[in-house]
């Protein structure tokens, strides 16, 4: 038989109905948002709160009922009484994180960091050789919440002076607050300024233990 006659008899293709390309169109949506969307979701925000339940609320602490500030997050203090945490180019705003993104060769970050230093120093009567860099420059993020136990030694003698309690004291609430790195490989030994900060008042009020 010829091939023409062959063709002739083979069923034409139908094409695809408009409905059912939207409804499979739609099926997949529907699909994709409920399984990716808000399945992974959930699971997600489940497991993060079953392994880390603390970081998953924010890691905020409380004092006395009231929410005082996150672990997470560093804020100014505003008297002698607590030490103090690094430089904040978004001025410690955590919806605007932010460093200054100037280069070590640029004057304006030069003199803006001698200035710290400056002020720094006087805050603590200390020479300002003797100020910590991270005292005296920004972190990346501007609310980073620790610093070197250099820089949190260097402040003892002001907390120490205006609580009215021994420098001695206050160092061994210190060395209770020192992190070591992570997991033991990465970073350096830190102090959470916050959390050193709530300890001090938690040394000063009635019943508070070193």
């Amino acid at each position: 038989m010829p091939i023409e006659a062959l063709s002739t008899k083979l069923p034409a293709r139908q094409a695809p109905r408009r409905g059912g390309v939207l409804r499979a169109s739609l099926g997949l949506a529907a699909v994709s948002l409920l399984l990716f969307g808000l399945g992974y979701s959930l699971i997600a925000t489940g497991l993060g709160r079953a392994l880390f339940p603390q970081a998953a609320t924010g890691s905020v602490i409380e004092r006395d009922g009231r929410i005082v500030g996150s672990a997470l997050v560093a804020q100014p203090f505003g008297t002698d009484r607590y030490f103090q945490p690094r430089p904040s180019a978004a001025g410690y705003d955590p919806m605007a994180l932010a460093g200054s993104n100037q280069a070590r060769t640029n004057p304006d970050m030069r003199e803006r960091v001698q200035e710290t230093r400056a002020t720094v120093a006087t805050r603590e009567g200390v020479a300002p050789a003797a100020v910590p860099s991270d005292l005296a420059t920004q972190s990346g993020s501007g609310i980073d919440p620790h610093i070197s136990p250099e820089a949190a030694r260097i402040q003892i003698a002001r907390v120490a002076r205006a609580r009215d309690l021994s420098p001695a004291r206050i160092e061994s609430l210190l060395a209770l607050h020192v992190e070591g790195k992570q997991w033991g490989l990465f970073g350096r030994p830190r102090v959470n300024v916050l959390e050193l900060n709530v300890a001090l008042d938690a040394l000063a009020a009635p019943g508070g233990v070193d």
